[in-house]
C-alpha cells in the first residue's frame, strides 16, 4: 500500500541490519512518544535522561508532535537544538489559518518546519528507525509510516481533527494519529522492541473556562480520551507521565518548565528502566509486520 508500512521492503532490511545484531543479552529499546501539541516538548527531557545515563534508543514511534520530535531526533539533531528551537516556535511557525470546510488551518508549514532540524527528507535516511502513526478519517483505521517520504506522515499525524485540514496522501485521507493509537506502544512491540517505553502527555486541563474554537475542541477531545479504554498501556513495559497538564496547548514560551518536566519524568522511571535492561534477553522479540490499518476502536489524546 504505498507508503504505508512497507515492512517488506527497505525499510524491513534497515530495521534488521540495525536491530537485528544486538547481543542476545541486551534488550531492544523502543521509545513510544504521545501527543500534546507544545506538551511534546517534555519529550526532549526524557530523551535528554535516556542519553546522559547511556540508555540506548533503538526503535521510535510517534504521534502526532511525538512524530515531530522523534523525527527531528532520530535524524540526529541535538537535543540542546531541539529545545533551543522550541523556545522560538510560534503557531505560525507550523500553521496558517486560512477558509475552508475541513478545518481552520492548514498545517503545510510544519515541512518547512522540519528542515530547522534536519535536512533528511526520508525514513531511510534516518539513524534510528521510526514509525509514525495517523489515522485514516474514512475508514478510521491506524495507518503506520516507516518508509518513503517523511513530511507528509508526518503532517498527517500532527492533522488535529477540527483545527488543521486532513492531510491527503497515498490515496488515504489522514488526521492526527491520537485518534486510534495515542502512545504508540503496539507499533514498538511489533517493531521488535524488546522494552518498551511509553511517553504520556496528560490531556488534562487548567481550571478556567475555554478561550476559544479551539480550545473547546481540544478539551472535549481529552474528556473523550479520559473516558476511553487505554488500549496502548498492555504494550508498555515502562509508562512516564511528565506533569504537563496546566500548561496550555499553544504556549511554547514554557519550553524549560516543559523540558524539566520530562526530566523529572524519566529520572523518577530511572532504576525501572535501568532493571528492565539488565534482564538477560535470550531471544529478542522479532519484528512482525503491521497491517495497513486497524478497525478497532482506540483511545484518544490531545495532540
Amino acid at each position: 500500500m504505498g507508503n504505508v508500512f512497507r515492512w517488506l521492503g527497505t525499510a524491513v532490511k534497515g530495521l534488521r541490519s540495525f536491530a537485528y545484531n544486538l547481543p542476545l543479552d541486551r534488550p531492544r529499546i523502543g521509545v513510544a512518544l504521545g501527543g500534546g501539541f507544545a506538551r511534546g516538548i517534555a519529550h526532549i527531557g526524557v530523551l535528554r535522561v535516556l542519553e546522559e545515563s547511556n540508555i540506548p534508543v533503538d526503535l521510535l514511534a510517534g504521534t502526532s508532535v511525538g512524530a515531530l520530535v522523534g523525527s527531528a531526533y532520530a535524524a540526529g539533531t541535538a537535543l540542546s537544538e531541539l529545545e533551543y528551537q522550541g523556545t522560538l516556535t510560534h503557531f505560525r511557525d507550523f500553521g496558517r489559518w486560512t477558509i475552508s470546510r475541513m478545518g481552520m488551518a492548514t498545517n503545510e508549514r510544519l515541512e518547512t518546519y522540519l528542515r530547522r532540524f534536519t535536512s533528511v527528507r526520508t525514513f531511510e535516511e534516518l539513524k534510528i528507525p521510526l514509525a509514525i502513526v495517523a489515522t485514516d478519517i474514512i475508514t478510521g483505521q491506524t495507518v503506520y509510516f516507516t518508509s518513503g517520504e517523511l513530511t507528509r506522515p508526518l503532517r498527517a499525524s500532527c492533522a488535529f481533527p477540527g483545527l488543521f485540514m486532513p492531510v491527503e496522501y497515498d490515496g488515504r485521507v489522514l488526521v492526527d494519529g491520537f485518534l486510534t493509537e495515542a502512545v504508540p506502544t503496539e507499533a514498538l512491540r511489533r517493531m521488535g522492541a524488546d522494552v518498551v517505553i511509553a511517553v504520556h502527555l496528560d490531556p488534562g486541563q487548567p481550571d478556567e473556562r475555554p478561550k476559544n474554537t479551539i480550545e473547546v475542541i481540544s478539551r472535549s477531545f481529552s474528556i473523550i480520551q479520559e473516558q476511553a479504554p487505554q488500549h496502548w498501556v498492555r504494550y508498555a513495559d515502562i509508562i512516564l507521565r511528565p506533569e504537563v497538564k496546566e500548561i496550555h496547548w499553544d504556549d511554547f514560551q514554557r519550553t524549560p518548565d516543559l523540558v524539566a518536566a520530562g526530566v523529572a519524568a524519566a529520572q523518577l522511571a530511572l532504576p525501572e528502566i535501568k532493571a528492565a535492561l539488565t534482564r538477560p534477553v535470550l531471544t529478542h522479540h522479532q519484528p512482525t509486520p503491521l497491517p495497513d490499518g486497524k478497525s478497532e476502536g482506540r483511545s484518544s489524546s490531545n495532540s
